[in-house]
């Protein structure tokens, strides 16, 4: 850490950080330093990809935040997972690639008053990066650093859970990236040969490790940034504060400072910096810098209810993992052909479709896994079984992320209030029947599928909701904390093009500046806009 100025300083290795780092640092003239408060991704599980399964919940790859009471889970908290490590959530996370749908994007141009969010203005950056296992095309992009592959197993009961769905009148789909992912089909993942496909594989080694203008600090955490008033007046972030464990280190960025730090991580620091609504930066004797109430509102993720089948006559792995021959077999089918249980996602299966039939777009994402718990983490159920977890692609509630203290030690409150609209009720019930209704389908009817939870025994839509509270868990894919937005929008973090508003030299890129969630999973979208980042900050650095 002997020389501390920079042109960028990148604050967060994870998703967005380690792409940035790439695409800056391929141009010798400016020098970039990355800040990781985790360690470096050589922890063998992060790697394989049921891996996850010791990650999460682990203080060598996970925060272990928690969100706080919920009125909407009937006063239960969650386990609220981001990845600690080189990487970040793309470490830790389920895998699968997905970009949402075109009309995520064209909701995004409206609400930022910026065509550059359109869905044919966005997929170049997605397929700038993207390397798809079948190739290029109009929509998919080949040879770039982020790995598309499609899964390497199969189970019966997979399969006949998607005719199922087709019998229900869910399409068939092998793509679910093309713009609208109505239909029924595997997921494509982010992985290579069977092994795990992180951020920090893609977009950091060989290529950043090998460049003199590039620097890392990993376990080192940024405490605050620094803003100074420049000679005009207007305030420009400078740098930012460093603990490494010893002392604290100051380093200086002569252009920017690149917030990557996540949906939790980003509001948290910059309202430690005091950059934030005035009366929460007050309550903790902050001095306020710049008073911007929509730093930590507007939190949206994504709800999963999770139904549990128990079934006869199939294989699943609640019980081929229940023997040591079992377990011993998943692992040689791993050690020798990097394929079977050890290869898998958390979810294989998924599904798209409406939660009622006048809607114009699916609202709903199935993920369907051939096992059951009670709870993740917990040990798998000793009956064969299926679990069809469905969240509601859109949600109408709204949550926040505020600082508790002062102290960069101390986690912030996650507040999501999830199923706190009458709207996002309705659509919890009518998920639930989506579902029964594809379980009662002929597909599967030889596997005489039992509704083990929630039970059919409820099935009124008050019923149904107070149990989706009672069952449901987060799909791990928080947003919107630090939204960008149009000029009027008072509740708008940043502008159009990520910049924090009222600060020059600082932009946050991550999920929290989406102002909508995307209708899927929340890793890849987030990657294209750290590309859309990069490509700006390349254009003024002209």
């Amino acid at each position: 850490m002997s020389d501390t100025t920079f042109d960028y300083i990148v604050i967060g290795g994870g998703t967005a950080g380690a792409l940035m780092c790439n695409r800056l640092t391929r141009s010798k003239q400016q020098r970039t330093l990355l800040i990781e408060a985790g360690r470096k991704d050589d922890y063998h599980w992060i790697h394989i990809p049921v891996g996850y399964l010791y990650c999460i919940g682990n203080p060598r790859t996970d925060w272990l935040y928690s969100t706080e009471p919920d009125a909407g889970l009937n006063g239960r908290t969650l386990r609220y997972p981001r990845g600690k490590t080189l990487g970040g959530c793309s470490s830790i996370n389920g895998m699968i690639y997905m970009r949402g749908q075109s009309r995520d994007y064209e909701q995004w141009a409206a609400l930022t008053g910026d065509d550059t969010w359109r869905w044919n203005n966005v997929l170049p950056a997605f397929r700038q990066h993207e390397d798809y296992y079948l190739g290029a095309d109009e929509m998919h992009g080949a040879g770039g650093e982020w790995r598309v592959e499609k899964q390497r197993l199969r189970w019966d009961i997979l399969d006949a859970f998607a005719q199922a769905a087709q019998e229900a009148g869910i399409p068939h789909s092998s793509d679910f990236n093309r713009g609208s992912n109505e239909g029924v089909g595997y997921f494509q993942v982010n992985q290579k040969d069977g092994w795990r496909w992180n951020t920090a594989k893609a977009f950091l080694r060989p290529t950043c490790y090998g460049r003199p203008n590039f620097e890392m600090w990993v376990n080192a955490h940024v405490t605050k940034l620094i803003v100074e008033t420049q000679a005009d007046g207007s305030r420009r972030c400078t740098g930012v504060q460093v603990w490494d464990g010893h002392e604290m280190v100051t380093a200086h960025a002569t252009r920017e400072v690149l917030l990557c730090a996540g949906s939790i991580g980003s509001p948290q620091l910059l309202q430690l910096s005091g950059i934030g609504p005035a009366a929460l930066l007050r309550q903790h004797g902050i001095e306020v810098v710049a008073d911007l109430p929509g730093v930590g509102a507007n939190l949206q993720d994504h709800l999963q209810i999770r139904a549990v089948y128990k079934i006869k006559d199939a294989p699943t792995l609640n019980v081929l993992a229940s023997s040591l021959y079992g377990k011993a077999k998943i692992g040689m089918e791993y050690l020798f052909k990097r394929s079977g249980p050890m290869s898998m996602a958390p979810s294989q299966l998924g599904a798209f479709t409406r939660s009622s039939p006048e809607l114009e777009w699916p609202n709903l994402e199935y993920h369907v896994q051939p096992l059951s718990l009670d709870a993740f983490g917990e040990p798998l159920h000793s009956f064969p079984a299926f679990t069809a977890s469905v969240c509601n692609l859109n949600p109408t509630s709204r949550g926040t992320v505020r600082i508790k203290s002062g102290k960069f030690s101390d986690a912030p409150a996650i507040a999501p209030n999830y199923l706190s609209t009458d709207e996002d009720r309705k659509v919890a019930a009518d998920s639930l029947r989506v579902t029964r209704r594809i379980a009662a389908q002929p597909a599967l009817a030889k596997y005489a599928p039992e509704e083990w939870k929630p039970g059919v025994q409820y099935q009124s839509d008050e019923e149904l909701a107070r149990l989706a509270g009672d069952i449901a868990t987060t799909i791990f894919h928080p947003v919107g904390t630090t939204k960008m937005g149009a000029d009027g929008d008072p509740m708008a973090v940043l502008d159009s093009r990520l910049r924090v508003r009222g600060i020059q030299g600082l932009r946050v890129v991550d999920a929290g500046a989406m102002p909508t969630i995307t209708s899927g999973n929340t890793n890849s979208p987030t990657l294209m806009m750290a590309e859309k980042a990069a490509g700006w900050l390349r254009e003024d650095a002209v």
